[in-house]
C-alpha cells in the first residue's frame, strides 16, 4: 500500500469517491439530487470539477489517494473547514459554465442542492476537515480508511490545526464505527424531515478529534 496526494490523471477515481461518500448508505447524495442526471452524467461532470482551475474541496489537489499494486483503492479530503461553501460553488460554476449550462440551469442546480442546507453540519472556521472518505469496495476490510485517516490528521497537525472534524449521513454505522476507531468522538448532529424526505436519512452528524 502507498499513500500520495492525488493527481489530475485520478480525476475519474476521485469523481466516484465523491458521488459514493455523499450518497454513504443511500442511494442519491448530494450531486445525485442537484444536478438530476443519470450516474455516468453526475461523474463527468464531478470529474471536470476535480481538475477545475477554481480549487475547491472536490479538487484533486485536495484529496489523499491509497494506492494498492499501482492503483486507487481508498480515497478523502482534508482541507480547513473556512470558506468550503463559496470555493466549490465557484467551481460548479466554472465547470458549468463551460460545459454549456445556462444562468438558468444554474440556479436550477442551486435550489435543488439547497434541501442539505437544513441540516449540514462541518467544523468551524479554525478546523482541519475530512470528508468524502470511501474506499473501492474491492479493497474494503483491509484497513486503508484508517492508514488514510491517520495521514490526513498529520496534515492538518503540520498544517497548524488543533482539532479535526468529519460529517457522515445519521445511520451509516459502519462510517460511525471507523471514525469512533481512528479517535472521533459525537461532536453535533442536525435533522431535518424535508431532508430525510428527499434522501431517507434524518440528517447529519459530526464527529470531531483533537490533532
Amino acid at each position: 500500500m502507498t499513500i500520495r496526494s492525488a493527481r489530475p490523471e485520478d480525476a475519474a477515481f476521485i469523481a466516484r469517491t465523491i458521488l459514493y461518500s455523499m450518497r454513504g448508505y443511500r442511494p442519491r447524495g448530494w450531486f445525485d439530487v442537484a444536478l438530476g442526471w443519470p450516474e455516468a452524467e453526475c461523474l463527468d461532470f464531478i470529474a471536470r470539477v476535480a481538475v477545475a482551475r477554481a480549487v475547491s474541496m472536490w479538487h484533486v489537489s485536495q484529496f489523499l489517494v491509497a494506492e494498492i499494486d499501482g492503483k486507487p483503492a481508498a480515497a478523502l479530503c482534508a482541507v480547513p473547514a473556512a470558506g468550503t461553501g463559496p470555493a466549490a460553488w465557484r467551481a460548479l460554476e466554472e465547470v458549468g459554465l463551460s460545459t454549456g449550462l445556462t444562468a438558468s440551469e444554474l440556479d436550477a442546480i442551486r435550489r435543488r442542492g439547497a434541501y442539505s442546507r437544513a441540516c449540514w453540519v462541518q467544523g468551524g472556521e479554525g478546523d482541519w476537515m475530512i470528508e468524502h472518505v470511501a474506499t473501492d469496495p474491492a479493497h474494503r476490510g483491509r484497513g486503508l480508511m484508517q492508514v488514510l485517516i491517520a495521514h490526513a490528521l498529520d496534515k492538518g497537525r503540520a498544517a497548524g490545526f488543533a482539532r479535526t472534524t468529519i460529517s457522515f449521513l445519521i445511520g451509516n454505522e459502519p462510517a460511525e464505527r471507523a471514525y469512533a476507531k481512528a479517535g472521533f468522538v459525537f461532536a453535533e448532529e442536525k435533522r431535518d424531515p424535508a431532508f430525510e424526505t428527499i434522501i431517507g436519512a434524518p440528517g447529519f452528524r459530526m464527529f470531531a478529534r483533537a490533532i
